[in-house]
């Protein structure tokens, strides 16, 4: 069945379940006229770089996940999980060069998002990949964000999934924690958006900020964000923008204190720098890690420089920063289509949600 037909047959079949059941229908407000499910026939692939657990009290380990997928398929979405089993922060594009995979479903959900996607064909599943041959336990070792969009991609959701082709869209995050200026090549959540256009399927990386002290990630932000996306990615298909030339990263200002996100805004990588990795030496030949945070003094490697930057745009501006990033890192190289892009910025700056 056609990517076509399969959509159209999904979107008149949940209508139909929808009225039966008497359930308040999604409203998308995102694209040209209203559609109560607009992503009804749409199959995603989720995954992100915090793991699949979701279980500490700093909301650091998979709850935007959760947010995600119970908004896509809230939309109308076929959904399927294929995460790292364990948080995985930091590290890009790294894959496991050899060794065995263990992809294995979760059954116990967390609280709240049990029945998100009881409606959707794959029911939401959700699939923790780990390193071995033996069931992942709590301290197994965990496959990268890449592997896990690799892994399925390449096999995985057919074996586990039963989806013969590949799906239409890939949604990494929600991170805890934004991904903007010098740390995004570091990013799990972005590199594995990047393995997704890779193998030519499109790609969105979300992330949302904590709060004030970026130790806490209110669920309120992740909810938001999710929410947004859900509309956004309605108004990127509506009008054929889905595409694989490049990733999307979406980046959400902290909204947990009441203050609604600024309007989408379109923004480049910036040049300075917000965390970096910080090195103690703590004996001969041992370094402890640690993250150093910019207090951003005028001329350090701190300020930002880029006019356009998605950091200035998120945290003076508030707004939902949204970048277009490519897989291809030639300094100066030239864009083989750049009607998609301006299309997409004119969607951005003038047509996408508000929040």
């Amino acid at each position: 069945m056609s990517k076509t037909l399969r959509r159209l047959g999904a979107a008149s079949a949940g209508a139909v379940v929808l009225a039966a059941a008497g359930v308040t229908a999604y409203a998308a407000t995102s694209g040209p006229g209203t559609d109560a499910r607009p992503l009804a026939g749409m199959r995603i692939l989720i995954s992100n770089d915090d793991s699949m657990q979701a279980a500490k009290a700093s909301n650091s380990d998979g709850l935007g996940l959760y947010e995600l997928r119970r908004a896509m398929c809230a939309a109308g979405a076929d959904v399927v999980v294929m995460a790292p089993w364990q948080s995985q922060s930091g590290r890009g594009t790294a894959v496991t060069n050899g060794g065995v995979l263990t992809a294995q479903r979760r059954t116990a959900l967390p609280a709240g998002y049990e029945s998100d996607c009881a409606t959707a064909p794959a029911k939401g599943a959700v699939i923790g990949v780990c390193l071995g041959e033996s069931p992942c336990t709590k301290d197994s070792p965990s496959a990268t964000p890449a592997d896990t969009v690799k892994l399925a991609l390449r096999g995985g959701l057919k074996a586990k999934a039963g989806w013969t082709d590949a799906p239409d869209l890939v949604l990494t995050g929600i991170n805890s924690g934004p991904n903007v200026s010098a740390q995004v090549n570091d990013s799990g959540t972005v590199g594995a958006a990047i393995a997704a256009i890779d193998e030519g399927v499109p790609a969105i990386a979300f992330s949302s900020s904590g709060d004030e002290s970026q130790t806490f990630f209110p669920r309120a932000n992740y909810r938001a964000n999710a929410e947004f996306g859900a509309r956004f990615v309605a108004g990127l298909d509506a009008r054929s923008l889905l595409t694989s030339q490049f990733a999307l990263k979406v980046d959400y200002p902290d909204v947990s204190g009441g203050t609604p996100a600024g309007r989408p805004a379109w923004t480049g990588v910036g040049h300075g720098k917000v965390v970096w990795h910080a090195y103690e030496p703590t004996g001969e030949d041992s370094f402890a890690i640690g993250l150093g945070v910019c207090e951003e003094k005028p001329g350090d490697p701190c300020t930002e420089t880029a006019r356009d930057a998605d950091s200035t745009a998120l945290f003076r501006d508030g707004r939902i920063s949204v970048t277009p990033v490519t897989r291809d890192r030639t300094y100066g190289a030239h864009e083989p289509n750049t009607k998609t892009l301006r299309k997409l910025r004119q969607y951005v700056e003038h047509d996408a949600p508000a929040h």
